[in-house]
């Protein structure tokens, strides 16, 4: 099924290969279709510290690499330590939804993916934290221009990726794979 093609930017200069920092499948998976049909290989990185419980984790992470799997592309399990992301936010805990809570989260992940593109000799990294309504396509982009400032040799692909049809695509994707869909971003402090 043709589906309308987004308008995507790719970075300038280009980019094959690119570690995409991913909150969950079915944010994922309408990007990872884009890239693979557009000549980009994505490396999947999941790093999710906020996520609470651990059995939202668990259950997050399965399906995140369940995907990767099946489209035998490379999936990096990030470190789950959600005591220092909590100390990363602490005072920050009463903040709205895209607050100054939700700002520090995407710093933390960020410089965290940031960190890992330079471990595996990769340029690009971007995030499908920027594929929801919920989020703060600003803040996001902050984030990963921080990240890339830090981190030396990397460059954060700053990208909405809601735009072209992108969200539709999801949603057909997530009853293609059955994806078990969370109804919040993952921290305990969001699910208000």
């Amino acid at each position: 099924m043709k589906h309308k093609q987004p308008a995507i930017i790719l970075p300038e200069g280009g980019c094959s290969q690119v570690l995409l920092h991913a909150c969950c499948a079915p944010c994922s998976s309408a990007i990872v279709e884009w890239m693979l049909q557009n000549g980009v290989r994505p490396t999947i990185f999941y790093f999710n510290p906020n996520i609470f419980p651990r059995q939202e984790y668990d259950i997050r992470k399965a399906e995140s690499k369940r995907h990767a799997e099946s489209l035998g592309i490379e999936w990096i399990d990030g470190d789950y330590d959600h005591q220092s992301w909590l100390d990363a936010v602490r005072g920050l805990e009463g903040e709205p939804e895209r607050g100054c809570r939700c700002l520090q989260c995407f710093r933390l992940r960020l410089l965290e993916t940031a960190r890992e593109a330079q471990r595996l000799g990769m340029v690009h990294f971007t995030t499908t934290l920027a594929s929801s309504r919920w989020k703060s396509i600003e803040q996001i982009t902050e984030a990963g221009l921080a990240a890339q400032a830090s981190v030396p040799g990397t460059v954060f692909w700053a990208q909405n990726w809601r735009k072209g049809g992108l969200s539709d695509r999801r949603n057909q994707l997530l009853r293609e794979y059955a994806f078990y869909n969370q109804q919040y971003c993952g921290c305990e402090f969001s699910q208000r």
